[in-house]
């Protein structure tokens, strides 16, 4: 008998509760679900591509040797201001003014050797003529092998002359070109600009570059009145991207300024296309995009870490909903078509396709409206068609969305914010 009692009093209480549960539940969706709502406004929306690169200068030279010497002299150091055409360094001359010294010496040697070939010509033409002259006044003086042997040393001679002339402009050829690496063993600035590198002091050798080995950097001259910022952006973000878009730097030595620019160039290849990707999953496809930033006084340098935001589209008084709001869900795309579908199924092919949209309130419950999107601002989407001002969506939190159907009962929620 206790037993039995136990029994049902275990019953009892599991129906109570049971019920209470049951009937918490349903006065829970008779109230609605607890969404945030807002109404359907008009904005002003800014469509924004994020990107980072670094900061380099739009004109820079790398200054190398063209000979191979020891630095006698060091005129600059690194984060000098120099003007075009200033000596930046001197190189060791001793080796290449020897040069210039033989090849003047050959130079004189030939044309010491044309002045005799000249005299050797005039002699053999005096002879020629002196041979003709007796010739012409009795053949028995001059035979005729004299004259032609005379003619033929002419010849010679004025051959031998020419030869020597070639010489001499040989020998000047290589006077000008030994000259030309004595002027090398001085190194001017080729414009105005920052010594942004330095990577040589005195008494170190510099090497010229050849075809396997490269030869000594010596040092960086950047002109920095022009300063130019080279962005990485994904593959899905160059299409809307366009010449001249304005754009907000923020570069990370300076964290309490920013800095204006627009976009002045963009990469028709990728920076690094798959074909020289060598991992095994394929790497993130990027472009280069290089803004040109407005003149500013801060002191910039070249290598500096930077992110930017181009703006690639502007919306005055659009309509517009929260981005959260915008949902997709799955619509039959025509009745008639998935009715047939059902009845005659067709591989691969079916009567569902998704559709954007978001969840209108009205009367306090909730129906899916299709909507067509515009640009995305930072918070908001561009609504070009399907709603009005006014009008009420639901926009959040995210979960809650996704699990709302056409009918649905909701209300505002009140008290803390709840999560998205």
């Amino acid at each position: 008998m206790q037993t039995r009692t136990k029994v049902l009093i275990g019953v009892v209480v599991v129906v109570v509760f049971g019920s209470a549960a049951a009937l918490s539940v349903a006065k829970s969706r008779d109230r609605g679900l607890d969404v945030r709502m807002e109404a359907v406004k008009r904005r002003d929306l800014v469509q924004i591509v994020t990107a980072s690169g670094n900061i380099r200068a739009r004109r820079k030279v790398d200054i190398s040797s063209d000979v191979s010497a020891k630095v006698s002299e060091l005129l600059v150091k690194e984060g000098q201001d120099v003007k075009e055409g200033q000596v930046l360094l001197r190189l060791d001359p001793a080796q290449y003014q020897a040069g210039v010294s033989r090849a003047e010496a050959a130079l004189s040697q030939s044309m010491a050797d044309s002045a005799r070939q000249r005299a050797n010509l005039i002699q053999a033409q005096r002879n020629l003529d002196r041979f003709l002259a007796l010739r012409s006044r009795d053949s028995l003086l001059v035979s005729a092998q004299q004259v032609d042997d005379a003619r033929t040393t002419l010849q010679v001679s004025q051959a031998q002359l020419k030869s020597a002339e070639f010489g001499v402009s040989q020998a000047r050829a290589s006077l000008d070109q030994a000259e030309d690496q004595l002027s090398k063993t001085i190194i001017r600035a080729p414009m105005d600009g920052k010594i942004t590198r330095l990577n040589v002091d005195q008494g170190e050798t510099v090497i010229i570059g050849t075809m396997n080995n490269a030869g000594s950097l010596i040092l960086t001259i950047s002109d920095l009145s022009v300063i130019e910022v080279v962005l990485q952006v994904d593959e899905t973000d160059v299409p809307q991207i366009a010449l001249g878009d304005s754009a907000t730097v923020r570069i990370d030595a300076f964290p309490n300024r920013t800095f204006s620019g627009r976009v002045t160039e963009i990469g028709n290849s990728a920076i690094k296309p798959p074909s020289q990707q060598t991992t095994g999953q394929q790497a993130a496809i990027d472009f280069e995009v290089i803004l040109t930033l407005d003149p500013t006084e801060a002191p910039l340098r070249p290598d500096l870490s930077a992110t930017a935001d181009i703006v690639t589209a502007r919306r005055t008084d659009a309509l517009a909903v929260p981005i959260i709001a915008l949902t997709v869900r799955d619509q039959a795309a025509d009745s008639s078509r998935a009715d047939s579908l059902e009845e005659n199924p067709v591989p691969g092919e079916t009567a569902k396709q998704e559709v954007e949209g978001v969840y209108v309130v009205k009367d306090g419950k909730v129906k899916f409206t299709p909507v067509k999107v515009g640009i995305a601002g930072q918070e908001y989407f561009e609504i070009l068609s399907g709603l009005s001002v006014g009008d009420t969506v639901v926009a959040g939190p995210y979960q809650r969305i996704r699990q709302l159907h056409d009918g649905d009962a909701v209300k505002q929620a009140t008290g803390p914010q709840i999560s998205s």
